[in-house]
Parts: C-alpha cells; structure tokens; sequence
C-alpha cells in the first residue's frame, strides 16, 4: 500500500497541535483527520480518534503493525517539513491548483 497523496492544513497558534492532514492510500482510499502534534520527544503524527462516553479517545484509524505506522509518520512529517520551508508566495500558488 503506497501514500498517493498527502494535504496538510497547518493550524495557526502556538499550541501543540500544528496541522491536520488528509491521506490518500493507492489513489483510491482516503483517511482525514490525522494530527500533527509537537510532543516532548518531538513532532509526531496522531490518528483520527473520537471521544467515548467515559472520557477517553479510541483511535477510529490505525495502521496494525509499527512498520507502517513509522512509514506513515515519516511521509508526513517529511511533506510537513517541506511544506514550512515554502515561501509564503508558492503555497497559495499550489492551494489554487488543488482539482478536489
């Protein structure tokens, strides 16, 4: 299973949440609602998770093995970097272009 697609909306605010993200598996399954979260052992990317009635969160999407879940992470937190080191000028270029 390949990452075809990745589109990250950062967050504004110096919280510890920094973007949501949106990912797209083989062209043909997408997963919203993904986190990037600034932790105390660095940047880390969250699963779409729902608050159940006793208080706590269950992840509704997870990758079921460390593997992938570590290659996951690692393209979107690569395709966040990359998105921060943009001039402001090509960002709103590329947002323009989005066909969805």
């Amino acid at each position: 299973m390949e990452i075809t697609d990745i589109r990250i909306k950062k967050v504004n605010g110096e919280g510890k949440l920094k973007a949501y993200v949106t990912v797209t598996f083989d062209n043909c399954f997408v997963v919203h609602n993904l986190k990037i979260i600034s932790g105390q052992a660095g940047m880390f990317v969250a699963m779409p998770s729902r608050k159940t009635k006793s208080g706590e969160y269950k992840d509704i999407a997870h990758p079921i093995n460390s593997d992938f879940r570590n290659m996951i992470q690692k393209k979107i937190l690569d395709a966040y970097a990359n998105l921060k080191e943009e001039p402001e000028e090509e960002k709103k270029e590329s947002e323009g272009n989005d066909s969805n």
